[in-house]
């Protein structure tokens, strides 16, 4: 089992797809094989992509601003994704 210790507001990077070498949160953990990813700016929160965990590379950076707005289901907004996305793009 590949997401033991995936949690919301995880970063990962896709390894495959369209979307191949970007950066997402985790917005849900669906089960064991997939997960919602969204970054506001292709993949917006209205619309997340569900996506294998096998095709992501799971890096142990969680936002703690993301997982707390979207645990308590306060209002997230996709610029809020991304203005979080653009602070963690030099530290992955």
């Amino acid at each position: 089992m590949l997401s033991n210790n995936l949690s919301v507001g995880q970063v990962v990077k896709a390894t495959s797809g369209k979307e191949k070498d970007k950066l997402f949160f985790i917005i849900k953990v669906v089960d064991h094989q997939y997960v919602l990813i969204a970054d506001g700016k292709k993949r917006k929160l209205g619309k997340p992509k569900l996506k294998k965990v096998k095709h992501l590379e799971i890096y142990n950076v969680i936002n703690n601003k993301v997982n707390n707005k979207i645990s308590s289901e306060q209002n997230v907004t996709d610029v809020f994704l991304r203005v979080e996305l653009t602070k963690l793009n030099d530290l992955v």
